[in-house]
């Protein structure tokens, strides 16, 4: 018998594989397959591929597939008759260990499955700054009614409308992004690794020329790209120089883009309007660090993809790449395992 290990009993409750999951993915099998469901707990925070548990690494030793949060060296040691597996996280730093980089083995993710919960986390964080409501939560936690950071001749309330929308990493997070903002009547410039047709009124650049094109002009910077050795530390004091002082930086990509020291000092000096930061270089975002204590910075902790939907979107993937998979058709959302994502 053939056999699909599936490894998503989360901690999270809100990601914790429901039973009615596991019944469709037992349905979509042929008669000559075995599927084991692991009941210890999996944690999938971040790109997932903490350390497995017991269970898991016994389930898998016969096994050809493994669905998992991110996928563990550990997985790989034990699981030498794997042909594919598979990480319910769009990130994937985690999983790319020595033993799955020299591994043949097929590696898919979940890019795209997040992006809609995502790109809504991102629209919020641009309205929280274009709308005053930092201004208006700390009025209110004062118990104050203070119209004075609106009303004045260089008041910082904008419309997104008309505004520019500059996202970096236009892949499956960053399209939903588009798609909204494009909505509210932005322009939207996109930064991509590759040459890729322009679509959906998105004008797209490439390379550096194009990183600093949409520092400069754009209002709201978004970072939805993954980290990899071309894109950590991207975001510098050089490129936050760049930034008009009435602009917002939003990252939902990876913390490890932004250099977190020079992004607060530009944020203390008023050099930036703001910052609406999901992700850090370190998780949690230590006590000492000064973004904490700024009050044009919204934090929040690492939950933009957070959303009772998740496992609508994510079993119509897993399904459709069973169907692949049996078929012999080429996968959707393979990792580049050189490229990093």
């Amino acid at each position: 018998m053939r056999r699909l290990v599936l490894d998503f009993a989360d901690t999270r409750p809100i990601f914790r594989m429901p039973d009615w999951v596991a019944e469709r993915l037992r349905a979509a099998l042929p008669s000559d397959w075995s599927m084991y469901v692991v009941t210890a707990p999996a944690y999938g925070a971040g790109d997932g591929a903490g350390a497995a548990s017991a269970e898991a690494l016994e389930a898998v030793r016969d096994a050809e597939v493994y669905f998992g949060y991110g996928i563990p060296p550990e997985i790989l040691r034990h699981g030498r008759g794997l042909r594919w597996v598979h990480t319910g996280t769009a990130g994937v730093a985690g999983s790319l260990t020595p033993e799955m980089r020299a591994s043949d083995v097929v590696f898919t993710n979940s890019a795209g499955v997040h992006g809609p919960a995502m790109a809504e986390t991102v629209l919020a964080m641009m309205l929280h700054f274009a709308r005053g409501l930092d201004f208006a939560v700390m009025a209110q936690a004062a118990g104050r009614w203070d119209k004075t950071p609106f009303d004045g001749e260089d008041a910082p309330v904008r419309e997104i409308a008309g505004s520019t929308v500059g996202i970096v990493g236009y892949g499956g997070i960053g399209r939903e992004v588009a798609a909204r903002a494009r909505a509210l009547g932005a322009r939207v410039v996109a930064l991509k690794r590759r040459p890729a047709p322009a679509g959906d009124d998105v004008e797209i650049v490439y390379g550096p020329d194009g990183l600093r094109r949409i520092l400069a002009e754009s209002d709201y910077v978004v970072l939805c790209a993954p980290e990899t050795a071309e894109t950590r530390g991207m975001i510098d004091a050089a490129a936050l120089r760049l930034m008009p002082r009435h602009a917002v930086l939003v990252n939902v990509g990876r913390g490890g883009l932004v250099d977190e020291a020079a992004l607060a000092e530009a944020l203390r000096t008023g050099r930036l309007r703001g910052a609406a930061l999901d992700v850090f270089a370190t998780e949690p975002l230590p006590e000492a660090s000064p973004l904490w204590r700024l009050p044009n910075v919204l934090i929040t902790p690492h939950v933009s993809a957070y959303t009772h939907r998740f496992w609508e979107r994510e079993l119509a993937l897993i399904e459709d790449n069973i169907a692949r998979y049996l078929s012999g058709r080429p996968l959707r959302n393979v990792v580049d395992k050189a490229a990093g994502y």
